[in-house]
């Protein structure tokens, strides 16, 4: 089965291309994110818990 062009050409462009560092990361990744507001919503709420009086 004929290929398309030789293998020792193989990669030439990608190595070709400039190297661009990567932009820094704003938000935390998902699963950190959801954990901390998960505390901060559930357990830190259970702690303060506001009684209401009768009337």
């Amino acid at each position: 089965m004929p290929s398309h062009g030789s293998i020792t050409k193989a990669g030439k462009v990608r190595n070709q291309t400039p190297k661009i560092p990567p932009k820094p990361k704003k938000n935390l990744a998902p699963r950190v994110r959801n954990r901390k507001e998960y505390i901060r919503r559930m357990l830190e709420a259970q702690q303060t818990v506001t009684y209401r009086r009768r009337r």
